[in-house]
């Protein structure tokens, strides 16, 4: 202790001192996020997923032992899981088939697909100027949707395209989840 000090410092002192501190700042700073949900990957069921890579195996269960059902040739296929294993996803596609996709062959990123042709808007009204035509069953990001419509883009296009001409903006589940794994009919070219 220095001459004329009143008190001792030392490295195990402050490191007391500061861990709470720092544990203070830290949770103050740290955004809070939503709880988890009671499945085995902590994310709500139904949600959203896309293919990644292809081709991407369909399989009839959650395992590499069940029939391959259908394979989707190109990457970015709007899916909804409706439950899930650790490792599988069962979802419902586009075509309203539902099989079983492992989840390294899913994405997080949101996609969606035109249900039919329809013009990619510069606002959300009907006769806003058209910014591009969506063909029937081509894939736009999708950024959010509100009052009906949905905010896509496609390439360096973005615009409005109705909510109801799009599969992937839903929030209820569109198949049961008790049903069984069924052949898809959902012919999507490759990517060119």
């Amino acid at each position: 202790m220095a001459p004329g000090s009143r008190f001792r410092f030392s490295a195990r002192g402050a490191a007391a001192l500061a861990a709470p501190l720092l544990a203070g700042l830290l949770a103050a700073c740290v955004p809070e996020t939503e709880e988890k949900a009671d499945t085995p990957s902590g994310l709500p069921v139904p949600r959203w997923v896309s293919v990644r890579g292809s081709p991407a195996s369909m399989r009839a269960g959650p395992g590499l032992d069940y029939p391959i059902l259908w394979r989707f040739e190109r990457s970015g296929v709007p899916l909804q899981v409706i439950t899930e294993t650790r490792e599988w996803r069962k979802v419902c596609g586009p075509d309203g088939s539902i099989a079983w996709i492992h989840r390294s062959l899913t994405s997080g990123r949101r996609r969606a697909m035109a249900l039919q042709a329809v013009p990619m808007l510069s606002d959300p009204e009907a006769g806003a100027d058209i910014r591009a035509q969506l063909a029937a069953r081509g894939f736009v990001s999708l950024e959010a949707c509100e009052g009906g419509w949905c905010a896509v883009s496609a390439g360096d296009s973005r615009g409005w395209v109705p909510e109801t001409a799009l599969f992937g903006p839903q929030e209820e589940a569109l198949c049961r989840p008790e049903a069984t794994a069924t052949a898809g009919g959902l012919r999507v070219a490759a990517a060119g």
